[in-house]
């Protein structure tokens, strides 16, 4: 059998046989990566990007590389490493299990073992290199420690303390970390009086060593010995198929492992080995201070517990109160699908009203996030640091009230990644009030409209949101404990996290529907027009594809980057559903598509997106697929689309963009 993958270095002539991407998916030129053996003492596997190191696979041990600590259960059986005669080292893989397995590195610089899956009838990834942050070579600077499980990633090894605390504390750890204490330099025996006073060693468990490590061949004592005898060594580690590793240089590229690794001793001054006494000595003050205090803290604790659900079930009576005060107001118009009976609100955490006057700087216009029917939004900062969104109910609002217990008994029950969060409420000095999660990127309508912004929403990213309300919204119809029909879908309610990752909100006017329940009506029309759909703007009966119809007209918006209002002069007779209908009839629906996005690569899957979005908006109900089908033709699990029938509203007969009841 062939080895999947040979690479191979001679320092002597300089002969290298390495691994080499493309610069771009589209571009067969040599990218900027590559990935081979570094042949010295230790020898290692390196990526490099633009000749300087990437990642690096820790020194070989006659078996695997110590830094992989995967390859201990994994690849036991799969690498050789030889040094020929001449001086070549060559580095080979075989997989006995994985006939039709080989190592692929990516345009990114990452580099994958990829095999064929039989029974998926494709390609999978079985291992990469860059598995988090952590694997970039030096992350964390000179005598840091990374680690993926932490928060922030990057620490200091034991001893040592931030170079420049200013930009560690911005996540900029490039500088590293320098010696708390000077060492001694001095020799270390057994004789006591001043050699207790000399440098000593603090070990760290379970680590990606550092690079740049010399080779010794003693054992695993005399390698300590060794380093303590020599000023000029600053840590080591002993592996027992790699033998003694001292450390002279800079300790970079230094990996904290969950299991695996080797342990890496670390000289220090005679004071920072007191410290470690002083901490267990702490350790143990504090065990003894804890179990003292236990009993006092359960005690407290259970006062507390019943003092909060005495506040609980007042606020539970203040909103059946305001439940038959709405019923007083809108007698007409039934409660959030009049199953608030059948359907009982979940103990939400009750914020204090003081606490969010003061977060928001006394609703400080300048935190304003926003303003609706419901009543404004605003910014807020807890005293814990964690940012918020408070909807604030309108005094003057006449719909607001119902809206209030509309979307607190609708989304207090709901829980997805695609579906906004909501924290709690409050219920103070006839104050009513929603806390949400803060979203940082606010809506998508922000994005995808801004000609500045919209340079962020590549293709990908684009058709990330759109699956990501697909399956928000095939929750919300499907898959939640109550079916819900959002009714208000549009891009201002589609809110971005940090990774322009999707979230659905404001569920204010949002229908809880029965088991037996396909669709329903309402004299109390509030939508906003462009977005709904002919059956509910005309006769107020809606149903999922209602939602359908809207969740439609974002993906024209999306692929398009246009408002389904924003036509010029030539155009005013026709809507973006009109104008869409017109570019698929003409065979010219290219001319739709956003110039941002359009690129030859991706125009088959765009143009299949648009072809789903048509059907999304036909005129009849009954015409338009459910999200669930819709969701299985944007992934192409449909082969055959079937073709769009006319979209509702083809002609601009009304004022898209504005808000009525």
């Amino acid at each position: 059998m062939l080895p999947n993958m040979t690479i191979s270095s001679n320092a002597r002539t300089g002969k290298k046989d390495q691994l080499t991407p493309w610069k771009s998916p589209s571009d067969p030129s040599i990218g900027s990566f590559s990935c081979g053996m570094k042949p010295q003492s230790l020898p290692q596997a390196f990526i490099w990007k633009d000749g300087s190191p990437f990642w690096r696979s820790g020194p070989w041990n006659t078996r695997n590389f110590i830094g992989i600590p995967e390859m201990y259960s994994v690849y036991h059986h799969g690498f050789s490493l030889v040094e020929d005669p001449d001086g070549t080292l060559s580095l080979s893989f075989f997989y006995v299990n994985l006939s039709l397995s080989h190592f692929v590195l990516t345009t990114q610089g990452d580099l994958e073992l990829i095999y064929w899956d039989n029974e998926k009838d494709d390609w999978e990834v079985r291992w990469k290199a860059l598995k988090t942050e952590c694997h970039v070579y030096g992350k964390c600077g000179a005598f840091g420690s990374c680690d993926s499980r932490n928060s922030p990633i990057c620490s200091c090894l034991r001893g040592f303390e931030p170079n420049n605390t200013i930009e560690w504390s911005r996540g900029n750890w490039a500088s590293g970390c320098v010696r708390r204490t000077p060492l001694q330099r001095g020799r270390v025996n057994s004789t006591g009086g001043e050699a207790s006073k000399m440098d000593g060693l603090l070990k760290q468990k379970m680590m990606k060593v550092p690079d740049f490590a010399d080779w010794s061949a003693a054992h695993e004592d005399d390698c300590r010995q060794q380093c303590l005898q020599n000023c000029s060594c600053i840590a080591y580690a002993y592996d027992v198929g790699t033998g003694c590793m001292p450390w002279t240089r800079s300790l970079i590229d230094t990996l904290q492992f969950s299991s695996g690794g080797v342990d890496l001793y670390i000289r220090a001054a005679s004071s920072e080995l007191d410290k470690e006494g002083d901490v267990k000595k702490i350790i143990a003050i504090t065990v003894v201070i804890g179990t003292v205090s236990i009993s006092i803290c359960t005690l407290i604790l259970w006062r507390w517990i019943a003092k909060h659900k005495a506040m609980k079930k007042k606020a539970k009576g203040i909103l059946l109160f305001n439940r038959e005060e709405a019923h007083k107001k809108f007698p007409s118009e039934n409660m959030p699908g009049d199953n608030l009976n059948q359907v009982q609100v979940q103990e939400l955490p009750l914020f204090n009203f003081e606490k969010l006057t003061s977060a928001t700087n006394n609703f400080h216009q300048s935190n304003k996030l926003g303003q609706g029917g419901f009543g404004p939004v605003y910014r807020g900062k807890l005293s814990d640091g964690q940012e918020v969104a408070v909807k604030r109910l309108s005094k003057t609002s006449g719909q607001g009230l119902e809206e209030f217990m509309n979307e607190m008994v609708v989304i207090s029950k709901l829980q997805h990644q695609n579906l906004v969060r909501l924290l709690g409420c409050c219920v103070e000095r006839e104050e009513r009030m929603l806390i949400y999660e803060y979203m940082p990127n606010k809506s998508l309508d922000a994005f995808l409209f801004d000609p500045h912004k919209e340079r962020l929403l590549d293709w990908r990213r684009r058709f990330n949101i759109i699956e990501g309300i697909g399956r928000g919204l095939l929750y919300l119809h499907r898959d939640s404990r109550l079916r819900i029909i959002h009714k208000d879908l549009k891009a201002s309610n589609i809110l971005l996290d940090n990774e322009l990752n999707p979230k659905i909100s404001d569920f204010c006017m949002a229908r809880i529907f029965g088991g037996n329940e396909d669709q329903a009506n309402t004299n109390r029309v509030v939508r906003t027009y462009g977005y709904m759909s002919p059956e509910y703007e005309m006769e107020g009966r809606f149903s999922e594809k209602s939602d359908v119809f809207s969740f439609g007209v974002l993906l024209l918006e999306i692929f398009s980057g246009r408002r389904n209002y924003s036509f010029n002069k030539d155009e005013q007779s026709l809507s973006l559903l009109g104008f869409a209908w017109k570019l698929w009839n003409a065979n010219n629906i290219m001319a739709l598509i956003d110039p941002m996005i359009s690129e030859p690569c991706f125009e088959m899957e765009i143009l299949r997106c648009i072809h789903v979005g048509l059907l999304c908006v036909q005129d009849f109900a009954k015409d338009r697929p459910n999200v669930s089908v819709v969701i299985s033709m944007l992934k192409s699990e449909i082969v055959d689309l079937p073709h769009p029938k006319q979209p509702a509203f083809t002609e601009r007969k009304i004022a898209l963009g504005t808000d009525s009841s």
